[in-house]
């Protein structure tokens, strides 16, 4: 345990500038309460390390980021890149470069938010590191590839070692929430890839007796979360599918607006919300910023689990409360039928954390 935890600060594009500094601001002032200390550094990433390196992750970044205790990552606007330097994108190079091979994202209705499916209270644990995604499944280059101007393919990677270590993150997380995994798969189609996948969670599922475990093919869940999403808890599934499925599960929470997420290996991990840039208000101040906040505290969520310091998860614990407790208040952003701006917003949790 440490009285002072080190912070790299990565704003990106669009809104980023924005929300990651409220974020950030509020996890200084929980974690202050508690006796610890944010040591904040800001290291250039996306379109304004373009404008000053060339590309939207300079070496010195990564060099850089071995050595803080927590990432905090706004969006990139890859589209808007120079077509030289948009591929991979910059979220693509930090995963690759860290192996952050676990994507949690949580989807919980809150009060204050109208809810399409007010009694969702789900985390969906995605495969991070390989899957249909083409950045992802090949050593040099893309998984996707064009034999003819008329012709498009794609390889899906699936592999016993990523598979593995996905359920053991997806099992763990049951046992702290209430003790239920659903495995989903298109095993039914896609037998060899998907199909390893399912097996391979499965088996991992006989080491956690104590976690029940179902399966389900990926589009018979997308239905079944807008039908009766109280009967899942816990999701684990390949990269594809668990994008889709967690965009569909923060729509019935309320919004993508809110939709936290933290980027992990055993060793590092990193916040980073699910949304994009929204380059079209950036600058405007009225991007919803709970969606970073949230993430900053899973982020400190975790680094109390490694680090075993109970002050840490208790400042994750007071930004959860605090954003719950103003939510409730009926203080918002315009997207969730609110008038506040992104800092006043992020002005009121402070000081309900205060």
């Amino acid at each position: 345990m440490t009285d002072t935890l080190r912070i790299a600060v990565l704003p990106g594009d669009g809104i980023g500038p924005e929300v990651v500094p409220v974020a950030v601001d509020i996890a200084t002032r929980a974690l202050a309460d508690q006796g610890v200390s944010l040591d904040q550094t800001t290291l250039p990433y996306g379109a304004s390390a373009i404008a000053a390196d060339g590309v939207p992750v300079p070496a010195s970044t990564l060099e850089a980021l071995e050595d803080f205790d927590l990432w905090a990552v706004g969006p990139h606007d890859s589209a808007s890149y120079p077509a030289e330097v948009r591929y991979p994108a910059p979220g693509a190079v930090l995963r690759k470069q860290f192996g952050l091979y676990a994507n949690l994202r949580p989807a919980r209705a809150v009060r204050g938010v109208d809810a399409t499916a007010p009694d969702i209270d789900v985390l969906v644990v995605r495969e991070n590191s390989e899957g249909l995604y083409a950045d992802r499944n090949m050593t040099v280059g893309s998984g996707e590839f064009m034999p003819t101007p008329d012709v498009a393919m794609a390889v899906g990677l699936v592999t016993r070692t990523a598979s593995e270590r996905i359920a053991v993150e997806a099992f763990e997380a049951a046992r702290r929430r209430r003790g239920h995994v659903t495995v989903v798969h298109k095993a039914n189609v896609l037998r060899l890839t998907t199909g390893l996948f399912r097996d391979v969670c499965l088996d991992v599922a006989t080491r956690y007796p104590d976690v029940r475990v179902d399966d389900q093919h990926v589009d018979a869940m997308a239905a079944l979360l807008v039908r009766r999403p109280a009967d899942f808890d816990v999701l684990v599934t390949e990269n594809l599918f668990g994008d889709i499925l967690s965009d569909l599960a923060a729509e019935l929470s309320g919004s993508l607006g809110l939709a936290s997420s933290i980027n992990t290996s055993a060793t590092q991990a990193m916040a980073q919300a699910v949304h994009g840039a929204a380059p079209d208000i950036a600058g405007t101040g009225v991007a919803n910023p709970v969606a970073m906040i949230g993430s900053m505290a899973m982020l400190l969520r975790w680094h109390a689990r490694r680090s075993g310091d109970g002050r840490v998860d208790a400042a994750a614990d007071a930004i959860d409360g605090a954003v719950a407790h103003v939510l409730a208040e009926g203080v918002a952003t315009a997207d969730l039928g609110g008038s506040a701006s992104t800092s006043e917003f992020g002005a009121a949790v402070v000081e309900q954390i205060g």
